[in-house]
């Protein structure tokens, strides 16, 4: 049986490069994908993205997301965070409009759930000021991030050639 895995898009659009989870997924669901990967717009609903992870635990989860790392805007990253750092419990009470990849994990452990293996696919942003649309730079990046994420589908065992997958679903 293959893998589960979940692709989660994270950002808000209405705060510019902030977007780029959310239009990565848009594309990605776009594509024919194999059986047992699902793709998910959380937006900013990242308590329900808790509760999905909680619910359904996957073999691996795939974050898309903006990650600011001091790069140049568009840089396009595949990152595997340390799990006890990001799934620490929080500190206080959750607050369901600031959600971050580390507040979500935090919550899942807190309610009893562990995360399989996580990867963040991230993007630096140009900008993340109230504006609606993606930069040139972190719109540029998008396609790069969904062969990416086709990439580690194939490494993880759930899809064929990323190649061939790419020339079904168009570029």
């Amino acid at each position: 049986m293959s893998p589960g895995v979940l692709v989660a898009g994270i950002g808000n659009i209405f705060l510019g490069d902030d977007g780029f989870g959310v239009e990565v997924v848009r594309r990605l669901a776009a594509r024919p994908l194999p059986a047992g990967v699902r793709v998910a717009d959380f937006g900013i609903r990242g308590l329900h993205l808790a509760f999905e992870l909680l619910e359904h635990p996957e073999d691996t989860t795939i974050l898309v997301d903006v990650t600011p790392r001091a790069g140049e805007p568009g840089t396009v990253y595949l990152i595997e965070p340390d799990l006890e750092t990001l799934a620490a419990p929080p500190a206080g009470p959750t607050d369901a409009h600031d959600m971050t990849p580390a507040a979500v994990f935090g919550l899942l452990r807190s309610l009893g759930g562990t995360p399989g293996r996580v990867l963040i696919v991230g993007c630096e942003p140009l900008s993340t000021e109230e504006e609606m649309g993606l930069s040139p730079p972190v719109e540029g990046a998008v396609d790069e991030a969904v062969a990416l994420i086709l990439d580690v589908l194939a490494r993880e065992g759930v899809a064929g050639n990323p190649a061939e997958i790419l020339q079904e679903g168009g570029p």
